[in-house]
């Protein structure tokens, strides 16, 4: 039975059809609306500037608006990864803790807290990021344990700040449930009619039980609004990469080093294909696994374990289901002939994992600041093509501390300087921090995804 401000709304008519589902609806708000959060993100990045008529990319401070939905109950929060990238500084509204006298009643009803987050592990290839907050018990939406696929037609709710506007929730039903708007990429995603608009990236998409079923991403539109084309990341993928962004700050995905991409019918005609449909090798990995068991570029993938592969999609999906050192019986058509090839998995190098490998947790240990720190070379910084300076401290790690959530450094920062010392060096770093009395204020300078920004906190 609904309320409003704690009292009994009363009813002219007895219970009926539409009643209940009413309270059906307004139950699985209840449920679900204190664990979505609003996220507001400062940092600088590209802009348009027009000129005379001429445009041109400059960059500037942003300011970007996303959602998340709080996963654990000590504060930790999935959202996507281009609601966080590129932030200096994240916050993060989150609703107060409804009393029995209390409902859902948008902004007035449900005063927010807001709390600065750190970012704990980003996907940018799923769009999938894992943020902290300094906060405990909160009321969180599960995503452990086995997880239902989405069904199409199902009635499903949609949660989140769209334009802005907290605490919002609209309703549809899914679409399609594993649709691909990218031919040539693997990633598959749960479609709905659902409105969604800007704001609502990385709130959750829940069905009629509160269930988690997808993180909504994407809108497809030419006005820029919601046109009932909304993109959400499967609750499975979710489920497959939290616990990943949980302990490495990325995602560890097997491979055998080749690129497949979607056979058109124009490619097959142009390469002499047998068929005209499927997924065709395009590159592979100098001596890597498949080119090691046989595998050639122009075969088209039939099956993986036995499993027909028609399209992208279902050809990462037999991958997925390998751990790095497993091996997968990979059946092509080479020409007119079938070929049988067993290929070995390995996991795909990611440039964090290589630096944890170096760092000695007792001589590169930093503790002011809870990271092990190694110094860059210059082979080190060859191997960061995307470094703007070539000197400083990376972060190879974070430890455990009591203060390891208010510092905002995440795996793969440089810091380039501290309080304007510049900083080349472990010892050069640790000195400069021994200067700093404690409740001092200290300003680090520091090198993330390509872009130079400070942040702060005190010592």
């Amino acid at each position: 039975m609904g309320t409003v401000a704690g009292q009994t709304r009363p009813r002219a008519h007895p219970p009926d059809a539409l009643h209940q589902l009413n309270d059906s609806i307004e139950a699985v708000v209840q449920r679900v609306s204190p664990s979505v959060v609003q996220i507001l993100v400062t940092g600088y990045g590209t802009t348009e500037e027009t000129d005379r008529g001429q445009t041109s990319a400059v960059i500037g401070r942003r300011r970007a608006i996303g959602s998340g939905v709080v996963v654990d109950p000590e504060g930790y929060i999935v959202t996507n990864a281009h609601v966080v990238t590129g932030a200096q500084n994240v916050d993060v509204m989150v609703p107060a803790r409804l009393t029995s006298a209390a409902t859902v009643e948008g902004d007035q009803g449900t005063p927010a807290k807001n709390y600065q987050a750190r970012i704990v592990g980003v996907a940018r290839e799923i769009d999938l990021a894992v943020i902290k907050i300094d906060a405990h018990d909160l009321p969180a939406l599960s995503i452990r344990g086995p997880i239902a696929p989405a069904r199409q037609g199902e009635l499903v709710f949609a949660f989140g700040s769209p334009e802005g506007l907290r605490n919002t929730v609209t309703m549809g039903v899914v679409s399609a449930v594993a649709r691909q708007p990218d031919p040539d990429s693997p990633l598959v995603y749960v479609q709905t009619d659902t409105p969604i608009n800007p704001g609502n990236s990385g709130g959750p998409l829940v069905d009629a039980d509160g269930g988690l079923v997808g993180i909504n991403t994407f809108i497809l539109s030419t006005s820029g609004g919601n046109q009932g084309l909304g993109f959400a990341i499967p609750a499975g993928v979710v489920a497959s990469a939290y616990p990943q962004l949980l302990k490495y700050g990325h995602i560890h995905q097997p491979t055998i080093g080749a690129l497949v991409q979607t056979i058109t019918p124009e490619l097959a005609a142009g390469l002499h294909l047998e068929r005209d449909f499927g997924v065709v090798v395009s590159d592979l990995s100098p001596g890597g696994p498949a080119e090691t068991a046989g595998l050639k570029i122009q075969d088209v993938i039939l099956s993986v374990d036995g499993s027909p592969t028609g399209n992208l999609p279902l050809f990462a999906h037999s991958l997925s289901l390998h751990k790095s050192g497993e091996r997968a019986k990979v059946e092509v058509l080479r020409g007119s002939d079938q070929v049988q090839l067993d290929i070995p998995l390995v996991e795909r190098p990611h440039k964090e994992d290589s630096l944890t490998d170096i760092a000695d947790p007792v001589k590169n240990i930093v503790r002011p600041l809870n990271i092990l720190g190694i110094e860059l070379t210059l082979d080190l910084a060859r191997s960061l093509p995307d470094l703007r300076i070539p000197t400083g401290v990376i972060v190879a790690a974070r430890t455990s501390g009591s203060r390891t959530a208010e510092i905002p450094l995440q795996t793969g920062d440089v810091i380039h300087g501290l309080n304007g010392t510049t900083i080349t060096t472990l010892d050069g770093l640790r000195e400069a921090l021994a200067k700093q009395k404690p409740g001092a204020a200290i300003a680090l300078q520091i090198e993330r995804d390509g872009q130079l920004f400070y942040v702060s906190f005190s010592r």
